[in-house]
């Protein structure tokens, strides 16, 4: 297997799903708009700095859902899709998915943000394997607000990968080459253990490393 792993707020799209979602919750009248969007921006800055307690956040992010139920929720996010996401879709993004998926490639999209939020921008993108904070749900589907399993974050990107490879009988040994694409020094554990790091619209500090270390920086959003 060669593995194209890739990061999705800030690399596929020029956003934080998860942000945009919250914000979009607010033009919809679910949250409080000044309380919710300060939180909110708080959340995004310790994400930024790399000081985000992503049960704290994960809970928080997706009390709207919570509250609404499922069904409206969803319905709310089609529209999201339509409005919000698929207008950041760009073609040097998706061109670089049906590079990997043309050369046989297996493409990954690996995601700190909930499954909730992006397995519907997961499949715009014409991938159908996605690594997301899985949430843990009641009896009748809903979700209760905590996370189920390891979180896809930071160096639990690393363990849910090795979940998702032992899931096919495989490990890191059986890949042939792995390529992992991200923007954020919240990815610095993953991206050391591929073989090919690309800093991809990289943050910062992810820029200042990939320089030092040689890693290939690619640019999608210019």
């Amino acid at each position: 297997m060669r593995l194209a792993l890739f990061d999705l707020d800030h690399t596929l799209i020029p956003l934080d799903s998860d942000y945009a979602w919250g914000e979009f919750t607010v033009s919809l009248g679910w949250r409080d708009a000044q309380g919710f969007s300060q939180a909110n921006a708080g959340f995004y800055a310790d994400y930024k700095a790399g000081t985000l307690d992503i049960h704290h956040y994960v809970r928080f992010a997706i009390e709207a859902v919570r509250e609404r139920g499922m069904a409206v929720a969803q319905k709310a996010h089609d529209r999201f899709m339509r409005e919000v996401i698929e207008p950041v879709m760009r073609e040097p993004a998706r061109a670089l998915l049906r590079r990997h998926q043309a050369a046989g490639d297996q493409v990954v999209i690996v995601t700190a943000t909930n499954e909730f939020v992006t397995r519907p921008i997961a499949r715009a993108f014409g991938v159908d394997e996605l690594i997301a904070i899985e949430l843990e749900r009641d009896a009748r589907g809903e979700p209760t607000g905590a996370i189920r399993g390891t979180p896809s974050f930071r160096e639990g990107k690393i363990a849910r990968v090795e979940q998702w490879l032992a899931a096919r009988g495989l490990d890191w040994s059986r890949v042939q080459h792995s390529t992992f694409y991200s923007d954020s020094i919240n990815d610095l554990p993953l991206l050391e253990k591929v073989n090919e790091p690309v800093a991809t619209n990289p943050d910062a500090r992810l820029r200042a490393i990939a320089l030092e270390r040689g890693w290939r920086t690619l640019n999608l959003f210019e």
